[in-house]
Parts: structure tokens; sequence; C-alpha cells
């Protein structure tokens, strides 16, 4: 199964988070994933504009597990696994501090927080959904709110086993890291809920608005208590530095989940084996053309020497054609790069990725009718003359290894895309232009009017049998990324 979440990332950036989920019982697991974007032909983006070099210095992909899932109310309820690993680590590294033990205590903290992060990351959406009335939000924001302080007040019970003289002041800091972590993580979703519940202006949600709002500023205590800085709407620079440190502490707690993907040119020796074949038949050309006219007209005669020159001029055009031939069934049947999916330097799985041009009697029927259905105005099919760019993935995961090489159980990895539109960005016109109306009593005035360029983005994903498409319309203007919208 694929599932995907597509966003703003920033003014510049759109993401693509691509969840590649594999089924437990299928050992060989293989996907694809293809992402065409259609450019206006205003934009003048091409081959020659547009090289695969600067479209891989436009996008960036950071491959991660998913985060093993959790219910907030089962991280630390009952016989629940995150934190019995986690205690087990605490006692261990307190009564034997090897540098094995540092390491498992290490990465049970940081798998504890992020199996925090996300548990209430979902809950939060589930509750702000738009499913529920306001009784339920009351009933969920309030077991939201005892659940995620359950976890906080267990984790920090913990902190006295490892109080102790064989605990480093470094090894103290990581529980530290730990704590700080989920502490913004409770701000950050409280804040999101409180907001929700207040916008939604409701008698029966009072208790839930007195709840959220009493749970931030236990908190808020807490932090200052521990020395954790907090946001002030008076410190600019101080709030500056707590952003900084929020997201070097997201950097840490995720490190973990990250995976070290090396890339490589694919298919470097069916490429040099095509090359070769070009120029082996410009060379064969030019050999049969010398030989038939040495018969002719001898060894040292200027018309042999006029034919041997015109062969070799002709056969450098036949090796270029050739190469270029050869080339373009490379890029047809072949990826750009290909890497492998490594945990602790143990291969688990590959991805390769390929970007070419193509036109649009290439484009596969499902995917034009995806495309050219729903335009903003019907004019649009008159002039309909885009640039068609195509990315595609083929990932593919040994659920086997996966499942052996992590103490917990995941059930695939994310592929994070960032792609930078600044590229796409340099030949538009000014953001705004000028157009005039007349107004109510006859005279006329001058209005600025946004413009805007639409880029469609349609994706498609392929696991075994089931084949997906999803279509995006992203909005924006020379200044960057004004909106993007799911078409359905």
């Amino acid at each position: 199964m694929i599932e995907v979440d597509t966003r703003i990332h920033d003014k510049h950036s759109i993401e693509f988070k691509t969840s590649f989920v594999t089924r437990r019982k299928l050992k060989e697991n293989d996907f694809s994933a293809f992402m065409w974007f259609f450019v206006p032909y205003s934009l003048d983006i091409n081959k020659e504009t547009y090289p695969k070099s600067q479209f891989y210095q436009d996008i960036k992909s950071n491959i991660r597990l998913i985060t093993p899932k959790f219910l907030l109310r089962d991280i630390v309820a009952g016989e629940a696994l995150p934190l019995i690993r986690l205690s087990n680590a605490f006692t261990t590294i307190s009564s034997s501090p090897t540098r094995t033990a540092t390491r498992d205590y290490e990465y049970q903290i940081k798998m504890f927080a992020a199996i925090t992060h996300s548990a209430a990351r979902d809950a939060c959406s589930f509750i702000m959904s738009g499913k529920h009335n306001d009784a339920d939000i009351l009933t969920l924001c309030t077991n939201y709110v005892n659940e995620y302080t359950s976890v906080l007040n267990e984790y920090r019970k913990l902190r006295d086993i490892i109080n102790q003289p064989t605990v480093t002041d470094e090894m103290m800091s990581y529980y530290r890291y730990g704590d700080e972590y989920m502490s913004n993580m409770l701000q950050y979703y409280g804040l999101a809920l409180l907001d929700f519940v207040l916008k939604r202006n409701s008698k029966t949600l009072d208790k839930a608005k007195e709840v959220l709002q009493h749970c931030i500023t236990s908190e808020n205590d807490y932090r200052e208590s521990r020395g954790y800085a907090n946001l002030k709407a008076d410190d600019p620079k101080g709030n500056r530095d707590v952003v900084y440190r929020h997201r070097v502490l997201k950097k840490y707690v995720d490190s973990d989940l990250f995976l070290d993907v090396p890339k490589k040119k694919d298919g470097k020796f069916v490429e040099q084996l095509y090359l070769g074949i070009a120029a082996g038949l410009a060379m064969m050309f030019a050999t049969v053309v010398s030989f038939h006219f040495q018969q002719k007209f001898g060894n040292f005669t200027l018309p042999f020497f006029i034919v041997l020159v015109i062969s070799y001029m002709i056969k450098d055009r036949i090796k270029e054609l050739s190469r270029y031939y050869f080339a373009h069934r490379i890029g047809s049947k072949f990826f750009d790069n290909k890497a492998e999916i490594l945990i602790k330097d143990e291969r688990i799985g590959t991805i390769k990725e390929g970007m070419d041009f193509i036109s649009r009697k290439k484009l596969p029927a499902d995917v034009k009718r995806v495309r050219y259905s729903k335009r903003l105005m019907e004019a649009e099919n008159r002039v309909s003359d885009e640039k068609i760019l195509l990315y595609r993935m083929a990932v593919h995961i040994n659920r086997e290894k996966l499942n052996g090489m992590t103490p917990y159980e995941t059930v695939g990895i994310n592929d994070i895309i960032r792609f930078n539109v600044d590229t796409l960005l340099r030949k538009m016109d000014n953001p705004q232009e000028a157009r005039q109306v007349m107004n109510d009593d006859g005279t006329v005035s001058t209005i600025m009017c946004d413009k805007l360029y639409y880029i469609n983005i349609v994706l498609q994903f392929s696991f075994e049998d089931n084949v997906s498409l999803r279509r995006y319309r992203v909005a924006m203007n020379r200044d960057g990324i004004e909106s993007i919208t799911e078409v359905k």
C-alpha cells in the first residue's frame, strides 16, 4: 500500500510525504511511483533550459522508517512495550554503563519520544478532522490531555532510576533531550487543540478549553523549573533561540529513523555497452568506405584523400546520432540513480529514480483523463500547450530483513520529497498587474490584481495490482507558492 500527504513546506517548496507500507506476509515488496508535472509553456521549462542536473538540485529526498504506531493510551498503560523497553534500558545503564547499554539507552529514549510524537499528532488530527460533534470533541480532548500527561509522568518517574553516580552528565543529557522534546510536542499540539476549540465558540467546549489551558500552564511551569525556554510575545531574540532548539531536538529524536541511502548512477554497464556499439558502427562505416575507395583510387591519391576526410566526418555524425539514439533507449528503460536502503550497513531494499520530459502523446490514458478533467475554465482546452516532466521511482523492500533490523516492528518507509520551485519562478511576470474598473459614481480607478500560474501535478502509485491516481493544482506567482489544492 502507498499513502501520500502533499503540502506546502514553505513559500518555495512542495513536500510529498510518501509512505511505502509493506505487506507482512509478502517477503519482497515492490512499489512504483510516478509524478507528472504539467508546466505552462510560458515558463520556458524544457530539456535545454532545465537539465536533469538542475532538477536533482531542486529535489531533495529523505528516507526514514515509518514510526511504529501506538495509541497514546497504549504507550505506558499495562504491558506497554515502549515503556517496558525504556525502563529496562534505564535499569541496565544505571547498573552497567557499557557502550552497548549506552547505545540502547539513547536509542530507546529517541524511539519513545518519536512514538509519543506520532501518537499525539495522529490523535490531534483525529480530533480536528471535522467528523465529531462538540460532545465528542470534549471527551476526546479530555482523554488526550490525560493520556499525554500520563506518558510524560511515567517518563519523568524513570529519572530516579538513572540519577546514580554511574550515570554521567552526558548520559543524563540524553534523558533531558527526550523530556524537553516531548514537552515541546505537548505545547505544540495542545495549543493547536486550544485554538481549534476556541474557534468553535461552543458552550459545550468550555470544559475542554479549561482542561487544555490548565495543561499548557502546568507544562509551562514545569519547563521553567527545568530550565527549558518558553516562547514569549515580547522576546524575539529568545524566541529565535527556542525555535532553533526545537528544530535541533526534532532532528536528534528522528535521527535513528532516518536511513542511509547512498546514490549512484543506474545502468552504467548498459550505457557503456551501447556507447561502445555506437562507436563500433561509426568505425565500421569509415573502414568500409576506406577499403572501397582505396581499391578504386589507390593509396596516395587526391580523390582517396578527399573521400577519407569526408568518411571520417560522416563517421563522427553517425557516432553522435547513435549515441543519442541509445541514450534515449537507456532513458526509457533505466533510471538515472539507484540507491541501496541501508540499516546498520545492512541492505533492506533499493530505490531508483529517473526524470524525463515526455510528449502529451506518451501520456497514459488514465493520467490524461485525470489531468484534463475539471479545468478552471473550458477555454483551457483550446490552449493546452504544456511541458510535461515525469519523475519516477521504483522502490523494493525486503520485509523479512526490515523486521530483523529494528526492535520495534515497522511497516515500511517514508520517502519525504521536497521540490523547490525557484527555477519555475524565474520567467514569471510581476506577481500583480494593474487593472482599471469603473466605480459606482462613474469614475475610473486602478486596482492591483494577483497574477497566478498553475502547475498541475498528477501522482500515480502502483503496488501489486492496485493503481491509484491523485491530482493537485499548485497556484504560484513570482513570490512563491500561494496554495495547493487536491482536484477530485
